[in-house]
């Protein structure tokens, strides 16, 4: 009897252990989260095939277009001048850049202007008794002879005889030399050549000049020259005359030139040609950073997207029926640095606008146009 009793109460213990067993598993048991299939909204457009124009872009530092570096070909003490002679400072055509102390150099060349003189003077009864035809002439040159000023011309040689005795007395010697010290004797004075400003100034008054040593730089701010460097296969479409837009920077302004040169040399390392682009405004300053968009042609029937939109540089992402993404192969003509240019698309085609993420073939949208 006692051992059927152990016997049930042990099948009862059973039993209850898989009960409760049963019931703390199903009491933890989570019902499993429904989730609402979402569908992502993108943005089309309707394609519209056009002319694309192929716009380059380069960029480059401004110089100016007229440039001197200023150096003296004569020897002496640099002289106080009207003007401070400091970068920042501004001439006009005609003005003394700059004066070197031309004292001695003068009184040589007037010793040489008195010397001349004299040879004519002493010859002047010889051309009275064998030339006086002649001597009207001469004694005219004598009476306009003033020198402080330029020596004049001699008188033209109506003989050979008459050439002959003038060039044995040793004039046309002196006269030469003469017109030799004349023009060394200018360039103690330096003048600006056309309006501009001193950029760079590597002497002061009262500084020793030597004969070829550089003494600064002078440029005109009227007008800058931009050198910029294009892919060498757009070399048959840079035409000089071409308008060019140009942009700081910051692009924060805008400018306008005009190309004046295209080299004809390829670069052998970077396959680049380069065009010389000329721009004028007063905002501009030598060695500003521009960026020069250079219209080279147009592409027919084609339309520009963001690069972003790409898929392996060989498809984009349309849609049909209004909902269902599809990749369609294109054809990329012209990559710019942030848009592309592509045929292959039809009119009124659906385009997406933006990147999807995880976008892929056959993919079910709602479309917003925009």
């Amino acid at each position: 009897m006692r051992k059927i009793i152990l016997a049930i109460l042990g099948v009862l213990a059973i039993i209850g252990a898989i009960l409760l067993g049963n019931y703390i598993v199903a009491k933890n048991q989570k019902p499993k989260p429904k989730f609402k299939k979402q569908i992502k909204t993108v943005f089309i457009t309707d394609v519209q095939n056009k002319n694309i124009p192929v716009i380059l872009t380069a960029s480059g530092n401004l110089t100016a277009k007229n440039r001197i570096e200023i150096f003296s070909e004569v020897q002496g003490v640099l002289k106080t001048a009207n003007k401070a002679f400091k970068p920042g400072t501004k001439y006009d055509i005609g003005e003394t850049l700059l004066s070197i102390n031309s004292e001695e150099f003068y009184a040589s060349l007037q010793s040489q202007k008195s010397n001349l003189y004299n040879l004519i003077t002493a010859i002047m009864p010889d051309i009275r008794l064998d030339y006086p035809d002649e001597f009207s002439k001469w004694q005219t040159y004598l009476n306009g002879f003033d020198l402080n000023k330029s020596v004049p011309k001699l008188p033209n040689f109506s003989t050979d005889k008459e050439k002959y005795f003038i060039s044995g007395s040793g004039i046309l010697t002196a006269y030469y030399n003469v017109k030799n010290l004349e023009v060394r004797y200018t360039k103690y004075q330096i003048r600006a050549p056309y309006s501009g400003v001193l950029t760079e100034a590597l002497v002061s008054p009262g500084t020793l000049v030597r004969s070829g040593q550089k003494l600064g730089e002078f440029i005109d701010p009227s007008i800058y020259e931009l050198e910029v460097s294009v892919n060498a296969a757009y070399a048959d479409l840079l035409k000089a005359g071409n308008s060019v837009d140009l942009t700081n920077l910051e692009k924060t302004k805008k400018y306008t030139g005009k190309v004046v040169r295209v080299n004809g040399s390829v670069d052998q390392v970077s396959q680049t040609i380069k065009a010389f682009i000329d721009v004028k405004h007063p905002d501009l300053k030598e060695g500003m950073f521009l960026e020069a968009n250079l219209v080279a042609k147009s592409i027919p029937e084609a339309i520009e997207i963001s690069r972003k939109l790409l898929v392996d540089n060989a498809a984009v992402y349309t849609v049909k029926n209004d909902s269902i993404l599809t990749l369609t192969t294109i054809n990329p003509v012209y990559f710019g640095a942030e848009n592309v240019v592509i045929k292959g698309l039809e009119n009124n085609n659906k385009i997406i606008t933006q990147p999807l993420p995880g976008a892929f073939d056959g993919m079910v949208v709602k479309t917003n146009k925009k």
